[in-house]
């Protein structure tokens, strides 16, 4: 058995995971990012104790621990490099996690370890397979021959900041124009909310007012009951989230690509316009085409990924 932790700056996700990539017992306690990270490391600790205990397991049978953290990760040295969300600054977190339970310690990128939960579970066994999240920002994650492409310097795969408007908006990483700045769900909310202000008869502004705000789901929604300017939102947006699946294909031509985060839960609503125009843009005009699917797993992904690249590399 392993356990898989997903460190994210709202909660530590955590799960018990056989060798099939099946969990077996999860749960998850707040992170309360702004404490010093020593006392986080114990929670994930402590986290993955109890998960053990209730799946029936003592610590010792635990074969290896993955976490999956956000920001840059040193996998090799098992070191947060830099994390601004959740203050890490050339954090040892393998180490220090050792602290607390003696047992190999693998430590991936989130998007990273998402990518690699989602490949072992749909990926069937594809040589190329690249995965994209549209979440509070553009993450993802690229594996070839089953192992997961970080780059020479594990800062590889950040498909977020490819750009797809030349001098357009500022992102936080400080370049302009970058993919997440358009096809983010923090991007589509923005969208929306601009789409409100222009047309304050759509049915939008009353769906916020029942709702309490603006989400990933109010343009989507609102389409789906005919609104114009709805409709207006979410053909931009998926166009935006087409670009940049078009690009990445382009360079990589993957076997499989896989469009996951909160949004992807729109199913066909979202997939289908991006196959269309991803199919009819493909520099690709006369060899096999990329095969492009929603995610499975949604939020487990991080969990399942982080404790089977763990088996990988124990």
């Amino acid at each position: 058995m392993y356990i898989g932790i997903d460190l994210g700056g709202t909660n530590i996700a955590a799960g018990v995971v056989d060798e099939n990539g099946r969990i077996v017992c999860k749960g998850s306690v707040p992170t309360i990012k702004e404490r010093h990270y020593s006392e986080i490391i114990r929670d994930m600790a402590e986290l993955a104790k109890k998960l053990a205990a209730d799946a029936g397991y003592g610590i010792d049978d635990i074969e290896a621990v993955g976490i999956g953290c956000p920001g840059t990760v040193d996998n090799s040295r098992g070191m947060v490099v830099y994390a601004n969300n959740i203050k890490m600054d050339h954090v040892p977190l393998a180490d220090e996690f050792r602290k607390y339970i003696d047992a190999p310690v693998n430590i991936e990128n989130d998007a990273n370890a998402a990518a690699y939960g989602e490949y072992i579970a749909n990926g069937n066994g594809a040589e190329s397979y690249i995965f994209m999240t549209l979440g509070t920002g553009v993450g993802g994650g690229i594996i070839i021959n089953g192992k997961i492409y970080r780059g020479f310097n594990c800062a590889g795969a950040e498909i977020g900041h490819s750009s797809i408007v030349l001098d357009g908006k500022t992102c936080t990483c400080g370049k302009k124009g970058c993919l997440e700045c358009y096809a983010s769900v923090t991007a589509l909310i923005e969208q929306t909310g601009e789409k409100m202000k222009e047309h304050p008869d759509s049915m939008m502004n009353e769906w916020v007012k029942k709702h309490g705000k603006i989400s990933g789901r109010t343009a989507f929604e609102c389409a789906k009951a005919g609104d114009k300017a709805a409709r207006e939102v979410k053909a931009q947006y998926i166009r935006y989230v087409a670009e940049g699946v078009s690009n990445m294909i382009n360079i990589f031509q993957p076997e499989m690509f896989v469009i996951g985060g909160g949004i992807s839960k729109e199913g066909d609503e979202l997939l289908v316009p991006i196959k269309k125009f991803v199919y009819e843009n493909d520099y690709n005009k006369y060899m096999p085409k990329t095969e492009i699917k929603i995610a499975e797993l949604f939020n487990d992904a991080g969990i399942v990924g982080a404790a089977m690249a763990a088996v990988n590399r124990a």
